[in-house]
């Protein structure tokens, strides 16, 4: 199935479930991207119902619960909507470790481009009249973001294919054509890693997304390769080498809060006289980025003094937080260290 169906037959099911009233083909059109037409065309509005039809047949095929009803007395034309009673899920007790691989899972998923289209349809819901049930789609927008590779070299794996790009490390001027057969995407120490067999070298080697400096090209057929089984994350950790902790970090943080924060800390100045806002603790780190992330976790318990690149990248993503969170002020009507992506 193409990316543009499946994005499609998502927002379709988020369009059916986030109302209770049955909704018409021309709304359904007129919501959903992907549907686009012009209804007076008439070769225009035919393939639309046959495009229609096929997505209905690929729904319930993959078991969604279509309801068909009219919208209303007054309609003549048939509405549908998906039977949140049975569409739903039981309960699933997961483990703590269980509980975190599926969150993971879930905030990859929100990368692969459908959280715009998916809010811009319950916009359109809205703007329509029509009743949205406001936790039926929860968790559909992101607020974190991946690299710009991450989608097709995700893509080029699953279907064993080649691709080719420029890479760039800071110890070269210039960046070098690579071309890989990837075998997997994995996140290591907070940053994303494509390992593969690097044909021009004959040899498997991994090489970070950060430091792609082109679009991912696809090259040869697809098949043409069956990945070995081969751990990822331990070859990037090999790869990598050991954690270099040359930053060094001044953070304020609630007396009696942020405990795994203080289990890092070099020193600990406690509240006083110098520091009345709270503990004043020293931390080394090795990246900015995946610093800032793991601090930005203690929210409103942790405040960082020093130094102002680290400060700039937290305020960053806390602003792009309140600016995601449902419910804030001023925020949009959003929805909202070792990682393999296995595809």
């Amino acid at each position: 199935m193409s990316r543009t169906r499946t994005e499609r037959l998502v927002n379709l099911v988020i369009c059916l479930l986030s109302t209770r009233r049955f909704l018409t083909a021309g709304q359904i059109a007129s919501i959903v991207p992907g549907y686009e037409h012009d209804p007076e065309d008439e070769r225009d509005h035919e393939a639309f119902q046959r495009k229609f039809e096929r997505d209905k047949a690929e729904l319930r095929e993959l078991g969604v619960p279509l309801e068909i009803g009219t919208p209303s007395v007054w309609d003549n034309e048939p509405g549908y909507r998906i039977a949140r009673r049975e569409y739903a899920l039981p309960d699933i007790p997961l483990a703590p470790d269980e509980a975190a691989a599926v969150g993971i899972a879930a905030r990859l998923w929100q990368q692969t481009g459908l959280a715009a289209a998916a809010s811009s349809g319950l916009a359109k819901l809205r703007a329509g009249g029509i009743d949205v049930d406001p936790h039926a789609t929860l968790g559909v927008e992101a607020v974190v973001t991946v690299d710009p590779a991450f989608e097709p070299l995700t893509a080029a794996v699953r279907d064993r294919q080649a691709v080719t790009f420029d890479y760039h490390v800071p110890e070269r001027d210039a960046a070098r054509a690579r071309k890989l057969q990837p075998w997997g995407v994995v996140c290591w120490r907070g940053r994303w890693y494509v390992v593969g067999h690097d044909l021009e070298r004959g040899a498997e080697r991994c090489f970070r997304l950060s430091r792609i400096v082109s679009g991912v090209r696809r090259v040869g057929r697809r098949g043409a390769y069956e990945p070995p089984k081969v751990d990822l994350i331990a070859y990037v950790a090999k790869t990598s080498g050991p954690v270099e902790r040359t930053g060094s970090a001044t953070v304020l943080a609630r007396p009696g809060r942020a405990a795994g924060v203080r289990r890092w800390a070099e020193t600990c100045v406690p509240a006083g006289v110098d520091s009345p806002d709270g503990d004043r603790l020293t931390l080394r780190y090795a990246d900015v980025d995946f610093f800032a992330g793991w601090l930005v976790g203690y929210g409103a318990d942790v405040v960082v003094l020093d130094p102002p690149e680290l400060r700039e990248e937290v305020v960053k993503r806390l602003k792009a937080i309140v600016a995601g969170a449902p419910g804030l002020p001023g925020a949009a009507p959003q929805v909202t260290d070792r990682t393999e992506v296995a595809v």
